[in-house]
């Protein structure tokens, strides 16, 4: 192959990640999504670390065996998830669904404290809301009630199941066609 053959076919690869689900047969992650390179998942068929359920029409080759790429693996070994997710920006980002919670725009988002860090406040799961950056310089460095704002949901420490239900509310960009059945993006359930 050419050069620019060589960087394309890679590039083509690069577009085959596969769904890393759980051995409960549920995605590990759902924002962001838990995908693996082709590479990564490859690595892990070879180390009996992953079953495969579904596989892409894409085939890679070596002088000695050729394979379809995996689009869906599961894990052999389950791995429990925390119960309470790390305090992170995104992490409360996804649970108040990127959204203010003053005036439910969702661009410039930030975070605020309920009680100021000026006054005590401390940067917690219970004392910190996601604030588009005009509602937080509208409230400033005032309670909640000498500013008379007041959030849609009161600030509260998720669970990981939560953010998890949130992040089935953004499904990314791209869903190869073998990852529907697994993720269960807005399925209406028969009776």
């Amino acid at each position: 192959m050419h050069g620019d053959n060589l960087v394309l076919a890679s590039r083509a690869l690069d577009a085959c990640p596969a769904l890393v689900l759980n051995a409960d047969y549920r995605p590990l992650s759902y924002f962001p999504l838990s995908l693996w390179s082709w590479q990564n998942a490859l690595k892990a068929v070879f180390l009996e670390r992953v079953n495969i359920v579904s596989e892409y029409e894409r085939v890679v080759r070596s002088p000695s065996i050729e394979i379809r790429l995996p689009s869906v693996i599961a894990l052999k070994n389950y791995i429990r998830p925390a119960k309470h997710p790390a305090f992170t920006r995104f992490n409360l980002f996804l649970r108040d669904r990127f959204i203010c919670q003053y005036c439910a725009g969702n661009s410039e988002l930030t975070f605020d404290h309920m009680v100021p860090r000026s006054r005590g406040g401390r940067t917690t799961w219970s004392n910190v809301t996601t604030a588009c950056a005009p509602c937080n310089i509208r409230k400033g460095g005032r309670t909640l009630e000498e500013s008379h704002m007041r959030p849609a949901q009161m600030p509260y420490r998720p669970t990981t199941f939560e953010l998890m239900d949130n992040g089935r509310l953004f499904p990314p960009n791209f869903l190869h066609e073998s990852w529907r059945d697994h993720l269960y993006w807005d399925a209406e359930l028969e009776a």
